[in-house]
C-alpha cells in the first residue's frame, strides 16, 4: 500500500490525478469534508465497489489514516490502484486548510 502526504494529494487533486475517497460515516462528513470528496463509509464498501471505477486513482481518506489503510488493503485485493492519506483529514486542516473543522 502507497502512502500520500496531504501535500501531494493537494496537487494531484488539482491536477485531477486521484478521486478522493472520504471512507468516514455521515456524522464525521458533517463536521468537516473536502469539496470533490466522495463518500462511502468503511462498512459500506465492499457492497458499493460498483460505485467504484477501477480505471481511477483513488485516495482514501479517514480521520487519521487507520481506516483508510484497512479500506486501501481491501481494495488492493480487488485490483484499485490506492493511496492511503496519511494523517488523514485531521493532518489536511492543519496542512492544508485550516477552515476545515479539526474533530
Amino acid at each position: 500500500m502507497k502512502n500520500i502526504e496531504v501535500l501531494e494529494l493537494k496537487e494531484k487533486l488539482k491536477n485531477e490525478r486521484v478521486v478522493l475517497l472520504d471512507v468516514r460515516e455521515q456524522y464525521e462528513i458533517d463536521i468537516a469534508k473536502i469539496k470533490g470528496s466522495i463518500n462511502i463509509p468503511m462498512m459500506e464498501i465492499p457492497n458499493r465497489l460498483f460505485e467504484l471505477k477501477k480505471e481511477n486513482k483513488f485516495a482514501v481518506i479517514c480521520h487519521s489514516g487507520i481506516r483508510s489503510a484497512q479500506v486501501c488493503k481491501f481494495l488492493e485485493m480487488k485490483g484499485f490502484t490506492v493511496y492511503n492519506v496519511s494523517g488523514g483529514i485531521d493532518r489536511w486542516s492543519q496542512d492544508v486548510d485550516e477552515k476545515i473543522k479539526r474533530y
